[in-house]
């Protein structure tokens, strides 16, 4: 849905509504689909994979700023309807989403994370992965974000170089979120003294995103 306003808080709920009674989403892949991975390393052991699980949890990865979920605290379980609601280029762009898979994993490399669908009504037609892991061979903490979609609207096919555009912009930006919540929620667990000695001792490195692939079905 494209608006030149911003829905207000009533509209939201309505719509929200709305969208929870329709049937589940069932987006098999289909041609013309073009798929991306993005991958970025957000620390090392345990104690960073708990942060970047409490920060999954609290959708960081949609904190940035153009980009808006509602709810804003949507439970992550499979059935969750949210909107995700978009400011860009003058209009406001509503589209929903459901939650259809919980990824919950253990072994050499523990996931957890969740997938979602799109529903009627979004300007896509895919559905996104977002999982953060722990390599314990390296010892890694990243967040993975994986997608496959297409154009489901008609002003997303009219201006589709610009629809990829964003769709990169929000997987750079969205990693960038996380790796901030990953260390702000750090910082916050420590106390004054034990956060200066850890700063004598260290100072964190940037962190390391990957290049970003794509690949057309």
């Amino acid at each position: 849905m494209f608006r030149l306003t911003r829905p207000s808080a009533a509209e939201l709920q309505g719509w929200l509504a709305a969208h929870a009674s329709l049937p589940p989403p069932d987006v098999p892949p289909a041609p013309g689909e073009v798929v991306d991975h993005h991958w970025v390393e957000l620390g090392r052991g345990a104690a960073a994979f708990e942060r970047a699980c409490e920060a999954l949890r609290r959708w960081e990865m949609f904190r940035i700023g153009w980009v808006e979920l509602h709810p804003a605290d949507a439970p992550i379980r499979v059935g969750t309807t949210v909107g995700v609601l978009v400011r860009v280029l003058g209009l406001w762009s509503l589209n929903p989403c459901r939650i259809v898979a919980l990824v919950e994993e253990g072994g050499a490399i523990e996931r957890f994370g969740f997938v979602y669908r799109t529903l009627p009504g979004h300007a896509e037609r895919g559905e996104e992965h977002f999982v953060v892991e722990w390599r314990h061979d390296d010892d890694v903490v990243a967040y993975d974000l994986r997608a496959r979609s297409r154009p489901a609207h008609p002003l997303v096919w009219l201006g589709y170089p610009v629809a990829r555009v964003l769709q990169r912009r929000f997987a750079r930006e969205s990693m960038r979120a996380m790796a901030r919540a990953v260390s702000r929620i750090g910082t916050s667990a420590m106390s004054r003294g034990a956060l200066a000695a850890a700063y004598r001792r260290t100072v964190p490195p940037l962190p390391r995103i990957l290049p970003v692939p794509q690949v057309f079905a």
